[in-house]
């Protein structure tokens, strides 16, 4: 589907535009949909439909390329608004340039660009106020642009269901009251994307919620059963004959939880298929998991489920361990987060991937499958040479990952077992030492994305596979500092303690 944007270079003119590329949805095989954008209220309604998401305290940038006199959006760039306005020069050069080689790198320099600036007034301010606070940003941003040789035709300030044009001195046509947005889902441009199979989200925020660590009071249950296995697994990680042992075991479990995901009864609504998928993994399961993908040969064992139908069970189990890794095991939702991310990026999904990545990033900055995955996502690479080098890991297995999908539920509680916790995975990139963290810094040692069996295998280092290898610990481990507290919350994190804390 794509929509329009008019002739590019005349920013005080808001004239027909049309079409932006499809985001995430498959475009009808006889031809393009396109609509025309002809004013600012049009424009400001289709930053939803552009991203795939709402968007909040952020700038948002969109090429526009100039196609027989008539602009069409191609990429978009988005960047949060820094609060020090100190960092504001930085954050438009960063965004400006990062929007202009991206799509040079495309093949297609933008003519011209078009930019949003989306925040709700703060307690105290008014619309008009974030309006004024927000000028020298687009001035900024808009000299950014020119040195780049990319004028901003238009910039629109978004803000509590107004906008306005920093752009159009026109008061008839962008009055000073600022235009009213219209109401989701009632444009012609919503009815557009309704046809061709486009989706929106709701926010960054409520995406985020969805891999955040639980701060509810199963949290604590949760965090007692990552201190047992920490204590029972990681000495047996760092051990080469008992290596192998413990992967197989972390594999065989995430084959019968991928099992009890599958057959879980399915339910409406995001938040209630997390609460269902929390209740299905006891905090037991989560900690043997999460301790057992710290082991980078066993994480990248564990990315094989990442198409057909093993992909959505596999990305509903990795969101329930990164929900898990709560307290001190913050660190250790790195290697969750990567598989989330990896996941939806192979399943189509770039938009939870990027923030899946960024997130594993943010729980440890050095987590090289991340790095790999986030940056080449970023880039628009084809995922399938990631699935081609996982492929033939797996067929250099004497046991497939694959057969470990359909592992003997027996063994394991059920969705209807009466031992069933209502508690949720969390999980990170590297695994806590041997025994009862205390809260000083140096009180535990963790296990690091290097690890990997002697004489390579299938967590060898490899293109897009793998990390560092840090070992600097015995049995061929990495051992380093302890795992740090994790104070994230997240939206959302009040209608799970409603429901009894299983979110």
């Amino acid at each position: 589907m794509h929509a329009g944007l008019g002739a590019p270079g005349r920013p005080t003119e808001h004239s027909a535009s049309e079409a932006y590329p499809n985001h995430g949805a498959s475009t009808d095989p006889c031809g393009e949909h396109q609509v025309t954008l002809r004013t600012p209220a049009e424009l400001a309604d289709a930053l939803p439909y552009l991203l795939g998401y709402r968007p909040e305290d952020s700038i948002v940038l969109v090429a526009v390329h100039d196609r027989d006199g008539r602009g069409r959006f191609g990429g978009r760039a988005r960047l949060g608004i820094p609060v020090r306005t100190d960092d504001w020069p930085a954050a438009a050069e960063q965004l400006s340039r990062g929007l202009v080689t991206g799509s040079e790198r495309r093949g297609a320099r933008p003519e011209s660009v078009v930019a949003f600036f989306c925040q709700d007034p703060s307690d105290g301010e008014s619309r008009r106020d974030v309006l004024e606070r927000l000028r020298p940003l687009a001035q900024l941003l808009r000299l950014a642009c020119g040195r780049l040789d990319v004028p901003v035709v238009e910039a629109l300030c978004i803000t509590d269901g107004r906008f306005w044009s920093y752009c159009c001195p026109d008061n008839g046509c962008c009055p000073a009251e600022g235009g009213t947005m219209g109401l989701p889902g009632t444009s012609v441009l919503a009815a557009a994307a309704t046809y061709a199979g486009l989706q929106v989200r709701g926010t960054l925020r409520a995406l985020r919620a969805r891999l955040t660590p639980w701060e509810t009071a199963a949290a604590v249950r949760q965090e007692a059963a990552l201190d047992a296995a920490n204590s029972a697994l990681v000495p047996r990680i760092l051990h080469d004959e008992d290596r192998a042992e413990v992967a197989e075991e972390t594999l065989a479990l995430a084959g019968r939880l991928l099992r009890r995901l599958t057959d879980a009864p399915p339910v409406s609504g995001a938040l209630e298929g997390d609460l269902r998928d929390d209740d299905l993994v006891g905090p037991e399961e989560a900690a043997s998991l999460i301790l057992g993908l710290q082991d980078r040969t066993t994480r990248d064992r564990a990315a094989a489920w990442m198409e057909g139908e093993e992909a959505g069970p596999a990305l509903r189990l990795w969101r329930t361990l990164a929900r898990r890794c709560v307290g001190p095991y913050g660190e250790h939702a790195a290697a969750p987060l990567t598989l989330a991310g990896w996941v939806a990026w192979s399943s189509g999904d770039e938009l939870e991937a990027r923030e899946a990545l960024a997130m594993a990033l943010a729980a440890d900055p050095d987590y090289l499958f991340a790095r790999l995955l986030h940056q080449a996502c970023n880039e628009g690479l084809d995922p399938e040479s990631v699935r081609t080098c996982l492929r033939a890991e797996g067929e250099g297995r004497s046991a497939p990952v694959t057969a470990v999908t359909v592992g003997d539920r027996g063994t394991q509680d059920g969705p209807g077992s009466s031992r069933r916790r209502r508690t949720r995975a969390e999980a990170g990139p590297k695994a806590p030492a041997p025994r009862r963290p205390t809260r000083r810094p140096h009180a535990r040692r963790r296990v690091s994305d290097g690890i990997s069996p002697a004489g390579g295998g299938p967590g060898r280092e490899g293109p897009g596979l793998g990390g560092p290898g840090r070992v600097t610990g015995g049995a061929g481990g990495n051992v380093s500092g302890g795992p740090r507290r994790s104070a994230r919350g997240g939206p959302g994190a009040h209608e799970r303690e409603r429901r009894g804390g299983a979110e």
